[in-house]
C-alpha cells in the first residue's frame, strides 16, 4: 500500500486505509485485527494502530472484546433491522427538515439526483447506484442543517456499508 500521508495525526491516515480494507473485504467480518502484524504491515509503531482502532470501534466498524482484542464487527439479520429502525426515524426527520428549508434551486438539484439513481438502478450499475445514494442522502442531510444527527447517520451508515454488497445482490434487490 503505498499512499501519501495528509496533514492530520497518523492514527486518523491509519483509521482511513484500515476502514478501506474492511469495506473492500480485505479485512472480512469477524476476523481478528492483530495490532502487531497490521503495525508491522503498515510501518508504525502499535500506538497509532491502537488509536486507529479505536475510531473504528467509535464508528460501529469494530468490535473490541476484553482480554480477546478487536475484530471486524459482523453484522447480523438483527443488527440490520436495528438499524434500519433508527436510520429511518434519523432519515425521515433530516428530509422533513430539508423539505421545510429547500430552495427551489436545492429541490431541483435533489430530483435530479433522485433521476439519476432510477437510472443507475434500472441500469443495474452498483457503483454508480452506490456514488449517487451517498450524493442524494448527504445532500437531504446538509440541507437540514442538523451536526448530531448527520454524525449518528453517517456512523450508522459505515456500519451497514459493511453488508451492502451483499444485500443488494439478494432475490429481488438491485443485482
Amino acid at each position: 500500500m503505498n499512499t501519501k500521508l495528509i496533514n492530520r495525526p497518523l492514527y486518523e491516515d491509519v483509521a482511513e486505509r484500515l476502514r478501506e480494507q474492511i469495506f473492500a473485504h480485505e479485512l472480512a467480518p469477524g476476523s481478528w485485527l492483530d495490532e502487531q502484524s497490521l503495525a508491522l504491515q503498515f510501518g508504525i509503531s502499535r500506538t497509532p494502530m491502537r488509536e486507529a482502532i479505536k475510531v473504528l470501534a467509535s464508528e460501529g466498524l469494530v468490535t473490541t472484546k476484553m482480554n480477546k482484542g478487536a475484530y471486524v464487527t459482523e453484522v447480523d439479520r438483527r443488527d440490520l433491522e436495528q438499524i434500519f429502525t433508527v436510520l429511518s426515524l434519523l432519515e425521515g426527520q433530516a428530509a422533513k427538515e430539508t423539505a421545510l428549508k429547500a430552495s427551489e434551486e436545492q429541490l431541483t438539484a435533489l430530483d435530479n439526483l433522485h433521476h439519476r439513481l432510477e437510472k443507475a438502478a434500472a441500469d443495474r450499475d452498483i457503483e454508480q447506484f452506490f456514488d449517487i445514494n451517498v450524493k442524494f442522502h448527504d445532500m437531504i442531510q446538509n440541507i437540514a442543517g442538523n451536526k448530531w444527527m448527520n454524525g449518528v447517520i453517517v456512523d450508522l451508515r459505515k456500519v451497514l456499508k459493511l453488508q451492502r454488497r451483499d444485500s443488494l445482490s439478494r432475490s429481488g434487490r438491485l443485482l
